[in-house]
């Protein structure tokens, strides 16, 4: 059979595959271009890329310039598909995701937040938005407000469902029964609900599914479902490409399936994680230190907060796993080896041949 492309506005994939964005510092201009040299989408994260020890002004101005420097490396590196992914409760989102427009991204993945004033942030329309969303009613939420305020819809949607890793989009409730909210389940119900606005502006808008997608024949259920892509994150954690630390890859090797559990991120939301000896501490001590001379997420409640996440996986990304936060998706236990990026697509698209 042949690979179905996937296409956002007027970018076309050859490999219906887009590298999920994973800060802090997971998924940088290395992967991310041989993602994209590989045909998929490769996604470098804007978070957690400036000192978080620095003044308010020296933050921003550090975060700006580091993305900036990660945007053009990956440039030199590949003339695939780039994308850069965003969470709306950051501090300088605003600021990033303009950056990033002035530096020639075409696709813009927003999460953690509603992106009701991303298209004043990017007007042209050359500039494919991508939301992600947990629910058909958030998509249509999106989709309502950018219609009536902007006359503007989405270029595609990701539907996280609940085995992804990092930061959820569900309630800590509904993570206790994920089967409710798999995505076999929501994936009809969004493609239902956006209909009306496919048929509004005449394109189609298209659905790519993310959380729990492990193996090829995962990409062909979910193509065979509607979807027009999937994004996966993990899988690419241990690839040779992947920026962070021996040390975090190794706790990946390392994970059993009880190993992987869902917290309480000082950002509001809860999150998949690998238990290890930090949070063990934090368990045992309910609030670790905390010194945050800028709030680099304006959703933490740094006087309630419990830990410093940015801190945390800062840590982890060079290697202090023991002092660190690592987040992973809920399959992440059933990776065994490290591979290089093209040793993974083409077996993920060996398998979607053969499903």
């Amino acid at each position: 059979m042949e690979v179905p492309k996937l296409q956002i506005g007027n970018l076309v994939a050859d490999v219906p595959i887009v590298q999920g964005g994973m800060g802090v510092r997971v998924s940088l201009a290395s992967l991310a271009s041989a993602v994209a040299n590989e045909g998929g989408i490769g996604t470098i994260s804007s978070i957690g890329l400036g000192d978080i020890e620095a003044s308010k002004t020296e933050y921003e101005r550090i975060s700006r310039e580091a993305l900036i420097r990660e945007i053009r490396k990956a440039k030199t590196m590949t003339k695939g598909l780039l994308a850069v992914n965003f969470m709306g409760v950051l501090s300088n989102v605003d600021d990033l995701v303009i950056t990033s427009v002035k530096e020639g991204i075409q696709i813009i993945v927003f999460g953690a937040g509603l992106p009701t004033r991303l298209p004043v942030l990017v007007p042209d329309p050359n500039v494919n938005l991508v939301p992600i969303v947990s629910s058909a009613r958030v998509a249509e939420l999106i989709l309502r407000t950018w219609d009536k305020r902007y006359g503007r819809t989405a270029d595609a949607l990701i539907l996280e469902g609940p085995l992804a890793g990092g930061h959820l989009g569900f309630s800590e409730e509904q993570l206790t029964h994920p089967e409710d909210y798999a995505l076999e389940i929501l994936l009809p119900e969004v493609l239902e609900a956006i209909r009306p606005y496919e048929d509004r502006y005449g394109k189609k808008i298209p659905v790519i599914t993310g959380g729990g997608i492990y193996d090829g024949k995962d990409i062909a259920r979910m193509l065979s479902m509607g979807a027009s892509g999937v994004q996966m994150g993990t899988r690419f954690v241990c690839t040779e490409e992947c920026d962070v630390s021996r040390e975090f890859k190794q706790a990946y090797l390392d994970a059993k399936k009880e190993d992987i559990v869902i917290i309480k991120s000082p950002v509001g939301m809860p999150g998949r994680a690998i238990w290890n000896p930090f949070l063990k501490d934090l368990a045992e001590k309910g609030k670790l230190k905390i010194n945050c001379p800028f709030r680099c997420l304006t959703a933490c409640k740094v006087d309630r907060a419990n830990f410093c996440i940015a801190l945390a996986l800062v840590n982890s990304y060079f290697g202090d796993v023991n002092h660190g936060l690592i987040f992973c998706g809920q399959n992440a236990y059933r990776i065994q080896e490290i591979v290089t990026v093209k040793d993974l697509m083409d077996e993920l698209i060996f398998e979607l041949k053969a499903a």
